[in-house]
């Protein structure tokens, strides 16, 4: 059994809320090059270019890259030979949460209570936890920042078996059509099928780590994820919304098995600064 501290835990949390929020990552670069290849729009081939110089800026001056820093959701691999000293996971994970967003002058946007008072937390906690326990002696963390113009515009649906692939296709399509401008485009598209109710949601969330434009790994998958990446960017939406044939960068899909009566889908959309940061003890 090996142990890892609550400190040596926390400390990396703080780490990755502020390099998440600080740049772009190396893969989302990538895209907005092949982006800005594609683009038509004058205008917006002039959107990306201030994205990517954005990124150069914020990272260079140590300043957020959006306004909007995020709920922080982490997804954990929990290797089931480790001990946790001086504290619970959990624990650590927000104490991280809320060494991060102070040392990082990161906006708090968490209220602790949704409906009455709405009061805010002032420390960006307490975040949502995602743990999967896995074989080995390591803990993986990764933290995707939920920004509020995004996760407004998440929907999910319970189809019917029969509804079929042309289904999701539509529902997919006009969510994305629906956002418009609002998720701040260029977007990464999450979907998650199959599951249950809430399960369906997590596999859209999931599906938004993954490196950005990385196919799914059944053909079948891959093909329809490449199919709804050009419906979606023939809809005109376009950079923050001001017109252009790039208003998604991906589309990830994630699948699990699921009841013979149902076929749950959920579309979960990432912002153009595409925030998820990993790290392992």
């Amino acid at each position: 059994m090996r142990r890892i501290h609550y400190n040596d835990i926390a400390d990396k949390i703080s780490d990755i809320c502020i390099e998440a929020n600080y740049s772009l990552s190396g893969d989302v670069i990538a895209a907005y090059e092949k982006a800005l290849e594609m683009e038509k729009s004058p205008l917006g081939q002039e959107v990306l270019r201030q994205i990517m110089e954005n990124s150069q800026i914020a990272g260079k001056e140590g300043m957020p890259l959006c306004q909007d820093t995020g709920l922080a959701v982490f997804f954990v691999e929990l290797g089931q030979d480790v001990s946790i000293a001086g504290g619970l996971l959990s624990d650590a994970i927000n104490e991280g949460v809320r060494q991060g967003y102070s040392k990082g002058y990161l906006r708090k946007s968490v209220v602790e209570e949704p409906i009455f008072g709405r009061r805010n937390t002032t420390d960006n906690t307490p975040a949502i936890i995602h743990t999967e326990i896995v074989p080995g002696d390591k803990i993986k963390v990764t933290l995707d920042v939920a920004g509020g113009g995004c996760e407004n515009m998440a929907a999910l649906k319970m189809f019917r078996p029969a509804d079929g692939i042309e289904g999701v296709r539509q529902f997919v399509i006009e969510t994305v059509r629906n956002a418009g401008a609002n998720p701040c485009p260029p977007v990464v598209v999450g979907v998650g099928i199959g599951g249950d109710f809430e399960k369906a949601a997590i596999l859209a969330k999931r599906a938004l780590l993954r490196p950005v434009g990385q196919p799914h790994p059944k053909m079948e998958v891959a093909a329809v994820e490449e199919d709804l990446l050009k419906r979606i960017n023939q809809l005109g939406i376009g950079p923050v919304g001001l017109g252009g044939n790039i208003t998604a960068l991906a589309v990830h899909i994630e699948i699990h098995p699921c009841h013979i009566a149902s076929l749950p889908v959920a579309v979960n959309l990432g912002c153009h600064s595409s925030r998820h940061k990993s790290m392992v003890v």
